[in-house]
């Protein structure tokens, strides 16, 4: 376990994903659903849980934590070789607004008052005075099962969840980003089980996932904060892709693959300039540098990798009318026109818009997919269709990438170098306009599975992205 934190650790900041909770004092619109998660028809488990009562949200609770109990019964031997022992000191669940002492004859977990679990949930490491156990704020969990679903509680029991099993086997690591992050690995595990159907209480749709990664962004370490802080969590891509590689690959992934070697976006601001615009360029500047780097990152990578020459398209700005394309007018708003090898992309709505709703690098990102589709285009390969989508938004997350290890180089010097949060914005705008059918090709992917193309091309390089390498 990290050192800074001897006793406990926590969902922290835990009321950001609630948007609307009155405690976290910030409001987002429009991000509200009402997915349910739960199965219906289906007999409470009758786990014990020390301060409970008969409301639904201590019965959603019971249920999640039997479901977790259930997958880390079966899986825990699988990855570590030993049986899993439950936590012996129990759950605990409180009400820091009416708070009955008599309910809890010793303790409560390893808090002195009920306001400490105020707006929280926690894994308490084992105790002197008895053995490990968690402890959440039913108040809270109660609001985000009345505003974002039921399976979000859930969620939360399953990132500590995630701790419970570092009390028994600890990352080799004493970072904190690493021990947040492979909890969140571990929750994308359990919820990847949970879809697969195995789970007697809850089942989640592949709709529900989008509103999973969204939930991340206000979960996120505010943007240029450092990753060796004693408090790290972990940028929205290092969260996010946390969860998706547990999700995808299982807890066996979580094990291996979280210790100090691991690559995380987290950065510090380099300066008071990156500091004061929240790292983002002005509009007109963030084009430039997104022709830039992506012409020069295609121009080496067609000489080293693909063995050709690069022909860079033409960037056609366009305000009202979209332009036409061989005779035909364009379908989206940023889009490639194959026979005039051009780029073309609103000017003066959707590429404004997401500059000042998302940041400068969603800017760079809707014009990465297009460039890598004159990529394909230029290699021979079809750049339509939902095979071409997929590779095309690895080959994105293969570009930044390398924008944010600085190999995007002209004479030996970085053409340009990456803001903290710009990885973030990435994962945003695919999110939040991925599938808009004015912005991409309209496939059937859902945010999602843009999302994780985007982090096997980040991670993986071009082998992921289907491009013959």
């Amino acid at each position: 376990m990290p050192p800074r934190s001897p006793r406990r650790t926590g969902v922290v900041l835990l009321c950001a994903l609630a948007l609307l909770v009155p405690s976290c004092a910030r409001q987002i619109e429009g991000q509200g659903q009402t997915n349910d998660g739960v199965r219906p028809n289906v007999a409470p488990s009758n786990l014990q849980i020390v301060g409970s009562t008969d409301e639904d949200i201590d019965t959603l609770s019971r249920n999640a934590l039997a479901d977790l109990e259930a997958y880390w019964e079966d899986t825990f031997p699988e990855v570590y070789g030993a049986d899993f022992q439950p936590l012996s000191g129990g759950y605990f669940s409180v009400n820091p607004d009416d708070f009955d002492p008599s309910d809890y004859p010793d303790d409560i977990g390893c808090f002195d008052s009920a306001e400490d679990v105020e707006d929280n949930a926690f894994y308490c490491f084992p105790q002197p005075s008895g053995g490990d156990n968690i402890v959440y704020d039913r108040t809270l969990l109660e609001a985000l099962a009345a505003d974002y679903g039921r399976f979000i509680p859930a969620l939360v029991m399953a990132h500590e969840f995630g701790h419970a099993i570092q009390g028994r086997e600890a990352p080799a690591s004493t970072l904190s980003i690493v021990f947040e992050t492979q909890a969140d690995c571990f929750a994308g595990a359990w919820t990847g089980w949970v879809a697969d159907d195995n789970a007697e209480h809850f089942f989640i749709r592949a709709s529900e996932l989008d509103d999973i990664l969204r939930g991340y962004l206000l979960l996120r370490d505010a943007p240029g904060s450092g990753p060796m802080a004693d408090d790290a969590h972990g940028s929205y891509f290092d969260r996010v892709s946390a969860f998706q590689e547990g999700y995808d690959d299982g807890a066996q992934a979580c094990k291996d693959n979280f210790t100090d070697q691991r690559i995380f976006t987290q950065q510090e601001f380099n300066d008071q300039t990156d500091f004061d615009n929240e790292g983002n360029a002005p509009y007109d500047q963030a084009l430039t540098i997104s022709e830039d780097t992506l012409n020069a990152f295609w121009s080496t990578e067609f000489g080293e990798v693909f063995e050709g020459e690069w022909q860079a398209p033409s960037l056609q700005p366009f305000e009202g009318a979209r332009p036409e394309c061989a005779g035909a007018r364009q379908r989206r708003d940023v889009t490639f026109c194959e026979p005039e090898n051009r780029i073309d992309f609103d000017n003066q709505t959707l590429m404004p818009t997401v500059h000042s709703e998302v940041g400068d690098f969603a800017v760079t990102t809707l014009l990465s997919i297009n460039y890598a589709q004159a990529a394909r285009d230029q290699l021979g390969l079809d750049f339509r269709g939902e095979d071409a989508l997929r590779s095309t938004i690895c080959l994105t997350g293969w570009y930044v990438s390398q924008f944010f290890f600085a190999n995007i180089t002209r004479d030996g010097q970085p053409v340009a170098t990456i803001s903290p949060g710009d990885v973030d914005e990435s994962i945003q705008v695919l999110l939040e306009y991925g599938e808009s059918p004015s912005v991409l090709p309209d496939v059937g992917l859902s945010g999602f599975q843009l999302v994780d193309l985007f982090r096997q091309g980040f991670v993986r390089g071009p082998a992921a992205c289907e491009v013959g390498v």
